[in-house]
């Protein structure tokens, strides 16, 4: 816009161009000026020398307005009428945390310490003369104390950051003695929102431990943000109409210690809605105890294994229970299977009686399904299954129960079964014929497949990662913080404190 240029002059004083602040530069163009080095704050007391040109002044007074530059005349140079300072604000250390804090009246950065041997930046909020309200009721209250607390707040580069207030305390007549809430961080927390929003995503992928050692904090303060972030995100949940349910058990590694585990799936993920203790009727009577009529009439379907205390509990609660309970193809292949097995146990040893080794190493054969049998296996595989054996019989029994799921409608599957289920029960193998009475014992619920197609599948899944939970924790020795970490991570809550 004005062609120029900036310039040392040499005929000032030496220590005025030796001071990396303070350069007297002579303007004889006003572009330059305002789109150089002072556009990023490098300079911040220049004197210019307009040389006459009191339009570049008059267009540099309004330019400098927006970048936040200031004129002014110093006394050393009133001789030259031309010669003025140019000005350009810097933030100060309290300024920068006012801003990161987001701090607004009446609350503001008082005092900003570095402490080097801790490694530690202290900020001190302070705050206006004001009225203080009841945490609780949100009623005016009198003062009545001051209370000095800390809060741990995110890492300033290395050194650790703490914030330090005296906090005012009020007398309210219905709820006693209160701290007055702060902005920056929850009742009776000692970390700052933004902290624990980091460290709740640290511990979503790591442990409690790696969170501690990448965090810089204990574990009992780790493990307080852990039970807060649950507490609040199940207190944020609000009850919904969840139609498609799985209902399983879940071992916690020592014996006959279950958890039972309720599933809410939907097209975009599987959630915990519930866990209870044990695996018996009354674990599941809880759950449905707790959903009001709405949330019971919405459930389309429940899928689940044929353990009868939950079939039970739920055929007491939910309305229509008879067609919404699906036992699913998972828990009904898996019982095929252990009963091809166990013929094979009982012919294995009576063959190796007779000094027979025929069915000796082909346990995991027996197990895979026709179209699943590795190539390196196949030759063998044939082989064997070709065999007049009882074992080979019983495996062409349950590779056609598996084609029982393809049909295409519950009319269709119903006579599919019968056709099987007569072949199944004339085998003349007990354990095959178990199988058989147990699914025709609950033909009505195997049906009802066909018309929600809802598995178990889902809440397997949701098994294998809680399996994981435990294994990178090498265990749970308190029943109560298993439950609390299968939510946090499987809930699909909104853990985070609010802003």
């Amino acid at each position: 816009m004005f062609p120029g240029q900036l310039r040392f002059l040499a005929t000032e004083p030496e220590e005025v161009r030796r001071d990396c602040h303070t350069h007297f530069l002579r303007m004889d163009g006003y572009q330059r000026l305002c789109d150089g080095g002072f556009r990023f704050g490098l300079y911040r007391n220049i004197p210019v020398d307009f040389n006459g040109l009191e339009w570049a002044r008059g267009q540099f007074d309004r330019r400098g307005r927006e970048l936040g530059l200031t004129l002014r005349r110093p006394a050393r140079f009133r001789s030259r009428a031309n010669a003025l300072w140019v000005t350009r604000g810097s933030m100060k250390d309290f300024q920068l945390y006012q801003q990161i804090l987001g701090l607004t009246e009446p609350w503001r950065v008082e005092q900003v310490t570095l402490k080097v041997s801790a490694r530690e930046v202290e900020v001190r909020v302070s705050y206006a003369d004001t009225l203080w309200g009841c945490p609780e009721c949100q009623q005016r209250m009198h003062l009545h104390d001051y209370e000095e607390r800390r809060w741990r707040h995110l890492d300033s580069c290395q050194f650790q950051t703490v914030i330090v207030s005296r906090v005012p305390v009020v007398r309210c007549p219905e709820h006693g003695t209160q701290t007055v809430a702060v902005p920056w961080a929850e009742k009776y927390a000692r970390f700052t929102r933004l902290f624990e929003r980091l460290a709740i995503d640290v511990m979503l992928e790591c442990s409690i431990t790696g969170a501690c050692s990448i965090l810089g904090m204990s574990w009992d303060e780790a493990d307080g943000i852990k039970q807060r972030a649950v507490k609040r995100g199940l207190a944020r949940k609000v009850p919904a109409v969840m139609a498609r349910l799985c209902v399983d058990e879940k071992g916690m590694g020592r014996g006959q210690d279950y958890l039972t585990i309720v599933a809410q799936v939907t097209e975009q993920q599987t959630t915990v809605e519930y866990v209870g203790e044990e695996r018996n009727q009354a674990s599941l009577d809880a759950f449905w105890e707790a959903l009001t009529a709405e949330q019971l009439a919405g459930v389309e379907a429940v899928a689940m294994d044929m353990w009868e205390p939950y079939v039970r509990s739920t055929q007491a609660h939910l309305p229509g229970a008879g067609s919404k309970i699906v036992h699913d193809p998972f828990h009904l292949v898996k019982y095929m299977n252990e009963a091809v097995n166990e013929v094979r146990k009982s012919e294995h040893r009576r063959l190796q009686a007779q000094g027979d080794d025929t069915l000796k190493s082909t346990r995991q054969l027996w197990l895979y399904g026709m179209e699943n049998v590795p190539a390196k296996h196949a030759q063998r595989f044939d082989e064997v299954k070709e065999l007049n054996l009882q074992t080979s019989r019983a495996w062409a029994i349950k590779e056609v129960f598996r084609g029982f799921w393809l049909c295409t409608g519950a009319k269709q599957a119903e006579r599919y079964f019968w056709k099987w289920y007569g072949w199944a029960i004339r085998s003349r193998m007990a354990p095959v014929k178990k199988v058989a009475r147990m699914c025709k014992a609950h033909l009505s619920n195997i049906l009802t497949f066909f018309v929600h197609r809802l598995t178990n599948g889902p809440i397997e899944g949701l098994n294998n990662k809680i399996q994981g939970l435990i294994k990178k924790a090498f265990g749970y020795r308190n029943k109560e913080r298993f439950k609390s970490d299968i939510f946090f991570h499987l809930g699909g809550l909104n853990l985070y404190p609010a802003q």
